[in-house]
């Protein structure tokens, strides 16, 4: 199954890159308000996880087209963050460490060192711990006491390892390691494979035991991006684990893709709504599975169905459809079926990240 040819893939990406990089909360509507401070979720100039998707995606894609464009962005958008100076540290403000681990790996700019090594020893000393030592998800507003969430190992951990690859720092890669195995632990479903929103170690119980679909969707990039980071080999025994833990998960995904491609917002509910930012992160993890050789073949078919709903959801402004905002930890599986929907930058940034993955069985 061929979605678009090369030609048409490289377009939409350029399109959503153009909105990604243009896209503002001009209504207000998105700014969120914790305790006096106002966060805009939208907007691309924001230093966020939204942001940092986006950046990671671009990135990639440059990487593998050398298209200058998508590298100005990145690097325009560090110069302008940096100008402007950092947010506060949180689990979210980390994911564009990620990009900057890279960008300095290619271009051995010293500069950038003492901002990596400032967010990695961050991590290590002084972001809070949950019981048994898991990265608490604290984030903007509540502290999130004694609680793992799924983002954690897509927003901090693999900066973590990222950085610790670079700098050769051995306790770095451990702490990565161990993060990975206390959030398997505690979130992966063992009935399913799929994963569960969250954890809290205060009461012992997974809230709504709510398996998100863009919860679950960043395992599914996670897992063969920390693979592929931590450089582990054949015969590996945390490579090992993890890519079984990543076959249960896709097994499971597959046998619920609706005929569109895309997954809904409760994974193993068809009464809530269709969601594409989570079709796009799963497209990406699986895809790149595939091609890394961690899961069969026959989910190729998967992935590309995915592509091919996720290519359906982008308008002629380039910014993906059927995406659900910001959503926190819910007490109700039906908190998850009211979230709004309206275009936000992760969706485009996530589509971005696909498409570049998609792209690859073309270069």
């Amino acid at each position: 199954m061929k979605v678009m040819n090369k030609e048409q893939v490289i377009n939409q990406i350029d399109l959503l890159m153009t909105n990604l990089t243009t896209i503002q909360d001009d209504t207000g509507e998105f700014l969120l308000n914790f305790d006096g401070l106002i966060v805009d979720d939208k907007s691309w100039s924001v230093w966020n996880w939204p942001q940092g998707v986006g950046l990671y995606g671009i990135y990639k894609y440059w990487r593998s087209t050398k298209d200058e464009k998508a590298l100005k962005i990145v690097t325009d958008w560090f110069k302008q963050g940096f100008e402007e100076g950092v947010p506060p540290k949180n689990v979210n403000t980390m994911a564009p460490l990620l990009t900057l681990a890279f960008l300095y790996e290619d271009t051995g700019d010293k500069e950038l060192v003492p901002h990596l090594e400032e967010w990695a020893e961050w991590v290590m000393n002084e972001m809070p711990r949950t019981k048994e030592d898991g990265l608490q998800h604290m984030t903007y507003g509540p502290e999130n006491k004694n609680q793992l969430w799924d983002d954690t190992l897509m927003m901090t951990v693999l900066p973590l390892a990222k950085i610790g690859m670079l700098f050769n720092r051995q306790d770095y890669i451990e702490e990565a390691k161990k993060q990975f195995m206390i959030h398997i632990k505690y979130l992966s479903d063992r009935k399913t494979g799929l994963w569960f929103h969250g954890w809290t170690f205060e009461e012992n119980h997974h809230y709504a035991e709510a398996l998100w679909a863009r919860g679950n969707c960043w395992i599914t990039i996670a897992i063969p991006e920390i693979i592929e980071i931590l450089e582990l080999k054949e015969g590996d025994g945390f490579r090992a684990f993890l890519i079984d833990t990543l076959n249960r998960q896709v097994e499971t995904l597959a046998q619920y893709q609706d005929d569109s491609g895309l997954w809904h917002t409760l994974i193993n509910d068809r009464s809530s709504y269709l969601e594409a930012s989570a079709t796009a992160g799963f497209a990406y993890g699986i895809l790149k599975s595939v091609h890394k050789g961690y899961v069969d073949s026959k989910y190729k078919e998967v992935g590309e169905k995915a592509v091919q709903g996720i290519n359906s959801e982008i308008s002629s402004e380039g910014a993906l459809q059927k995406v659900s905002v910001g959503t926190g930890m819910g007490d109700t599986l039906d908190f998850y079926k009211e979230i709004k929907i309206t275009p936000m930058p992760y969706g485009q940034s996530l589509a971005v990240l696909a498409l570049a993955e998609y792209l690859l069985d073309y270069i």
